[in-house]
C-alpha cells in the first residue's frame, strides 16, 4: 500500500467515526520547525503545498496556481482517449460539478496525461460532451514531465506511460481535494459513488472552515 492509499484510508476512517468534529487532516509530507515568537521558542509544522504551476485550460488560456487562490478544489489525473476508469471518474465528477456549479470558492481542476493527442481544441471537445461550460470545471494540458512530476511528488497520485495499460497510459484515479492553503485535505477513489460522496461532505466541512476565519 502507498504513502497515498494509507492516508486516504486514514481520511476515511476519520470522517466515518466522527463528522461531527467538522475538522479534516491534513495529508503529505509536514516537517516540525522551531521559531522564537515573542522571545519564546515554539514548534511549528510546515505542511507540504501545491507548488506554483501553469497549464493551458480547454480554451487555450494559460492558467496557474492564482487562478486557485481563496478557493478549494478537486484534482484528478485523466486522459481523453482512456478504455478504463476515466469515464466513470468523470460521470462521478459531474456530481461534484453540479453540486457547486456557480459557486465562486470552488474550482476542479482535471490534468490531462496524454500530451500527443489531447490538446486543448480536443479537451474543448470533451468539456463540450460532458456539458461542461465555462472556467469553474479546467481540463489542463501540459509537457508530460511537468504534468507527471505535479502528479506524483505533489498530489501523489502515480502517472505515466505504460505500454502495457489500458490506452498506454497508468494512472490512479483520486480525486484529491486541496484547501485553500493549496494543502491536502482529503484523497477518494473517484470510480466510487460512496467516496465521491463522502468528498462532498468533506467539501462542505472546508467552505465552513473557510467560513470561520
Amino acid at each position: 500500500m502507498n504513502k497515498l492509499s494509507i492516508a486516504a484510508s486514514f481520511l476515511l476512517f476519520l470522517a466515518s467515526c466522527s463528522e461531527s468534529k467538522k475538522q479534516l487532516p491534513i495529508l503529505g509530507a509536514r516537517e516540525a520547525v522551531e521559531k522564537t515568537v515573542e522571545g519564546k521558542t515554539i514548534t511549528d509544522t510546515i505542511y507540504q503545498t501545491i507548488p506554483p504551476f501553469s497549464f493551458l485550460n480547454q480554451d487555450s488560456v494559460l492558467i496557474s496556481n492564482k487562478d486557485f487562490d481563496n478557493k478549494i478544489y478537486v484534482a484528478d489525473f485523466f486522459f481523453t482517449r482512456c478504455p478504463s476508469i476515466c469515464p466513470v471518474m468523470h460521470r462521478n465528477m459531474l456530481k461534484v460539478y453540479e453540486k457547486y456549479k456557480g459557486n465562486p470558492e470552488v474550482k476542479i481542476l482535471s490534468h490531462t496525461i496524454d500530451d500527443t493527442y489531447d490538446t486543448p481544441y480536443r479537451l474543448k471537445a470533451y468539456a463540450k460532451k460532458l456539458g461542461v461550460e465555462g472556467d469553474q470545471w479546467e481540463f489542463v494540458y501540459g509537457k508530460h514531465d511537468s504534468v507527471y512530476t505535479i502528479g506524483e511528488k505533489s498530489y501523489l497520485v502515480a502517472v505515466g506511460k505504460d505500454e502495457n495499460a489500458p490506452g498506454g497510459y497508468m494512472h490512479q484515479g483520486w480525486f484529491i481535494l486541496v484547501d485553500k492553503s493549496k494543502h491536502l485535505r482529503g484523497a477518494y477513489d473517484g470510480t466510487k459513488p460512496d467516496q465521491v460522496e463522502q468528498m462532498m461532505k468533506d467539501m462542505d466541512v472546508l467552505l465552513d472552515e473557510g467560513d470561520e476565519k
